[in-house]
């Protein structure tokens, strides 16, 4: 401040500003002189023979008798840059149809966006379903066993795999988590295998999920009454039982249908 005002009251009566280095005396509350700078040399300014000059053109500017390879075309190197990550945030959102705040996420974990994409590719699961596997579920398993997304015994092809006999109705969801701890171990095996081995493909013979369903409703004679009587959030409760009793096996809408009708009747 002090450096401001004092060469603005020397211009002001018609004096010059010195090339000079100066310091600022807190004692005297004033700059003083410390040496002269009379030319470039004296703030070691050089030429460095070894360094070619810097010529930089655009396409639109680039002479025609230059030689390419002796200037830096900006254009080029401007093409090919990379998306910065705003930019590639806005594309995920717009292009998955994904909640900004995942899209952080994906970026944030180095190689996540990439296996994110590649799941997408593989599967008839609606990205935004996806995108929930790969956050609340991989990337949980990752935290947990401190692994990077490469690391991954998961790949994206196997839980495509997976995620295509879930949206195919073949299990349900409780049983592709299990599948999922299955696979993290590592053993090679395809979620169809796992499946097989474990029987947890879903009931598809309907006489046999109404039996079930009208033995549940025969145990619980309260929560019939209560649904009955208008409280239809017990009926949450005894789709559990079903599950239970199926071991995870049933289609949850498919058994609230059965329900219904048969509270019904």
């Amino acid at each position: 401040d002090y450096e401001i005002q004092r060469q603005i009251e020397e211009l002001e009566n018609g004096g010059t500003i010195l090339n000079e280095t100066r310091a600022f005396d807190s004692k005297l509350g004033c700059t003083v002189p410390m040496r002269d700078k009379e030319g470039k040399q004296d703030y070691r300014f050089m030429p460095e023979p070894n360094l070619p000059p810097l010529i930089l053109y655009d396409a639109k500017s680039l002479p025609a008798n230059m030689n390419h390879q002796q200037v830096v075309n900006i254009d080029w190197i401007h093409e090919r840059l990379p998306d910065l990550p705003s930019v590639k945030r806005a594309k995920l959102v717009e292009r998955y149809g994904i909640l900004p705040e995942h899209s952080f996420t994906l970026l944030n974990e180095d190689g996540l966006t990439e296996f994110f994409e590649n799941v997408v590719k593989q599967t008839q699961m609606k990205p935004k379903k996806v995108i929930g596997w790969i956050l609340n579920d991989l990337l949980s398993y990752l935290k947990q066993h401190s692994l990077t997304v490469k690391e991954s015994p998961v790949s994206s092809f196997l839980l495509a795999d997976l995620l295509n006999l879930l949206e195919k109705k073949e299990i349900s969801s409780t049983a592709a988590k299990q599948v999922l701890a299955e696979l993290w171990k590592g053993e090679g095996k395809t979620p169809p295998e796992i499946v097989k081995e474990k029987k947890l493909e879903l009931i598809q013979d309907q006489k046999e999920l109404e039996q079930i369903c009208q033995a549940v409703i025969d145990g619980q004679e309260n929560e019939v009454m209560a649904i009955k009587a208008g409280n239809l959030k017990v009926l949450n409760k005894l789709i559990g039982l079903v599950q239970r009793e199926t071991q995870g096996r049933s289609n949850p809408l498919l058994v609230k249908q059965l329900l219904e009708k048969k509270l019904s009747e």
